[in-house]
């Protein structure tokens, strides 16, 4: 089953929100899902403590020795891995990215952010030359604007396509219903659209995000 594996050596890019909102997305319409939450923060870990009833599953406290085996047993079960990695580049990362069907490299609209973005396409590109094969990736804008694309976003992605650096066409929006996924530990679905600001048009990105995921892992696991 697909391994989505989310990478960024920049921490503060938007891995954990991407992991965590597609994963519960994707579990909101049936899917078997694990979480492998390999942030030295534990977010997800800490998230799963709370009263969501979501059937995704969450694991912690994996290390380098530990990931590759892992990630092997969950894949055997699980429709859908999806592995958030810690914001450096090491040997966890290493190993996990040479595990991957697809790696998403979640950057939001900055100089900092795509330089940090360029890094990981070179991480996945050293781990190509080590396993011999194609690691398909897609690059995700976080915490844009719904509404207006700013100047430095449409920068950013025109560049992007000059380098015929893959992107995925959703983005994941700047919204008020992703911080409160962490702080009230529920799934979009179990939010209280009276206490949350602008809480359908985050489930409508966030399925529109997790459809597109679906068609992309697709895709790449047929040409694989």
């Amino acid at each position: 089953m697909p391994v989505i594996v989310v990478a960024n050596p920049k921490g503060g890019a938007g891995k954990s929100t991407l992991s965590l909102v597609l994963g519960t997305a994707l579990a909101s319409q049936g899917a078997s899902v694990t979480l492998i939450d390999c942030d030295p923060n534990r977010p997800i870990v800490d998230w799963k403590t709370g009263p969501s009833a979501s059937k995704v599953r969450v694991i912690g406290d994996v290390t380098e020795s530990t990931v590759i085996s892992v990630i092997q047993e969950e894949a055997k079960t699980r429709q859908f891995v999806i592995v958030d990695l810690e914001g450096t580049a090491s040997r966890l990362v290493s190993r996990a990215i040479a595990r991957a069907s697809l790696v998403l490299i979640p950057l939001q609209g900055s100089a900092v952010d795509a330089r940090q973005a360029s890094r990981a396409v070179g991480l996945i590109r050293e781990e190509e030359e080590l396993i011999e094969r194609k690691i398909p990736f897609r690059l995700v804008f976080t915490r844009t604007s719904a509404a207006i694309q700013s100047r430095i976003d449409r920068k950013i992605v025109a560049s992007l396509e000059t380098a015929s650096i893959p992107t995925l066409t959703t983005h994941l929006h700047e919204r008020s219903a992703y911080k409160a996924m962490f702080v009230d530990k529920l799934t979009l679905d179990e939010l209280d659209p009276a206490a949350v600001n602008g809480l359908e048009a985050a489930r409508e990105n966030a399925m529109k995000l997790a459809l597109e995921l679906v068609s992309v892992a697709t895709s790449a696991k047929e040409a694989a």
